[in-house]
């Protein structure tokens, strides 16, 4: 009994009083374990084996910084919009206008917004204008792009694909209606008047049955068409005449009109220096005056034109005269150089800027078409004087401006020869009567 009682109380005592060693094992064990935040996975064979569970690390970022998100919306801009009112429809106030226009210059360029532009704002999540994109046209955009506390502005401009076209009509009663019945714009049929209107009188010089042929550029984006190009090349038949034209741009980047062999299209003066009118009264030294019904020279030839029709300089020169004279009403007199003279008389009023004393070039509009002075109705008085005499403009021979260089004659054959080749291929290859419809594409 005694002997069970002694050996009961060791047993006691063993389990109260752990040896050296289970504490060493519980110490080193109370160490070993984890967080209590963390849960634990106990191994089963072990009953004190512990292992943290695999948790993956989180992406991080390189920056630690939030990226806010943005917004962007377009506005077609409408007539009797302003910037002011752009700003409030995209709910920004006039502070941020104001900051925009502060800090950025070229943002001066936003004052001349026109309806049918677009304007696109880029806002943050607090609000801010990040960037601004003004679409001032289709190739062409301004940017202005938030950099801390200013504005930066940049301008994008895209390139257009450019395709070569062919188009050539018959001309059975005007030169307008031929290039519509073409597929001619009304402004590339006015270029083409442009080039030939040294040689051919389009009021008095045009018959049915004259022929035309052009090469011109078309543009295109996003694969639409957007306009026309200037003309490559391109061939005129006026009353059994045939007069042929090239465009050469030279060294200096300055485009104009030459022959094959180099002569340019251009005179010193143009032949009329209004566009598309008919004669009225021509020159005639015996005409009898429709005011003061008495036998007084016709002095000029004059252009009946709507009012308000643009006047052009016939040549480059210097006005000496711009007023009101006598019968003539208002006048403008232009000196050209030591020989030649002209005069434009019953102007409704001058064009900004033209006066006596400055310099005008060849086309400059210097005045309208009215019925100032001794005149029946709306019309330009036009007269021509070489050396102090009076010539008919429509008859005069008038000189020829300056050909293409010497030195430059290797180069000007180098770009316009495969042009005209191309042209005369296509005329070669055209083997129907041509009656104003027939067009052809190249590409």
């Amino acid at each position: 009994m005694a002997a069970g009682v002694l050996l009961g109380c060791l047993c006691l005592a063993v389990i109260a009083l752990p040896s050296q060693e289970a504490a060493a094992s519980r110490q080193s064990l109370d160490v070993e374990l984890p967080l209590a935040s963390s849960p634990l996975v106990m191994e089963s064979d072990h009953p004190f084996a512990l292992t943290m569970p695999d948790v993956a690390e989180p992406n991080l970022p390189e920056s630690w910084e939030e990226e806010l998100p943005l917004t962007r919306e377009t506005f077609t801009i409408q007539s009797g919009d302003s910037l002011s009112r752009l700003f409030s429809r995209a709910g920004l106030n006039d502070r941020a206008l104001y900051e925009l226009m502060n800090e950025s210059p070229e943002a001066r360029a936003l004052h001349r917004i026109m309806p049918g532009h677009e304007v696109t704002f880029e806002i943050d999540a607090d609000g801010r204008l990040t960037q601004l994109v003004y679409d001032h046209s289709r190739l062409s955009s301004l940017v202005f792009t938030r950099a801390d506390d200013t504005f930066t502005a940049s301008e994008i401009i895209r390139e257009p694909e450019t395709h070569t076209a062919y188009r050539q009509a018959t001309i059975d009663s005007s030169l307008f209606l031929a290039g519509q019945r073409a597929g001619m714009t009304d402004s590339l049929t006015m270029e083409l008047a442009g080039i030939f209107g040294w040689d051919i009188d389009f009021i008095m010089d045009i018959r049915s049955g004259d022929t035309f042929s052009v090469l011109f550029e078309e543009r295109f984006l996003d694969g639409e068409k957007i306009g026309n190009g200037p003309i490559l090349a391109a061939e005129f038949n006026n009353r059994g005449r045939t007069f042929q034209a090239v465009r050469y741009v030279n060294s200096e980047g300055k485009a104009d009109y030459y022959t094959p062999d180099g002569k340019s299209m251009r005179r010193a003066f143009l032949r009329t220096p209004v566009d598309f009118t008919r004669i009225s009264s021509p020159f005639n030294p015996n005409r009898r005056h429709p005011v003061l019904n008495t036998i007084r020279a016709h002095k000029g030839t004059d252009y009946a034109a709507p009012r308000g029709t643009p006047i052009k300089a016939a040549g480059d020169g210097r006005v000496t005269f711009a007023g009101r004279k006598g019968g003539y009403g208002n006048t403008v007199i232009i000196q050209h150089g030591q020989t030649y003279q002209t005069l434009y008389a019953h102007l409704h009023n001058f064009n900004r800027g033209i006066r006596s004393g400055v310099n005008v070039r060849q086309g400059q509009i210097i005045g309208y078409v009215g019925s100032t002075g001794l005149a029946t109705g709306p019309h330009l008085h036009y007269e021509f004087y070489v050396n102090g005499v009076v010539k008919n403009p429509v008859t005069v021979a008038l000189p020829q401006a300056d050909p293409v260089p010497k030195a430059e004659l290797a180069r000007f054959k180098a770009q316009t020869q495969p042009m005209m080749a191309k042209l005369e291929q296509y005329l070669e290859s055209t083997t129907v009567a041509m009656t104003g419809e027939d067009t052809l594409g190249v590409n």
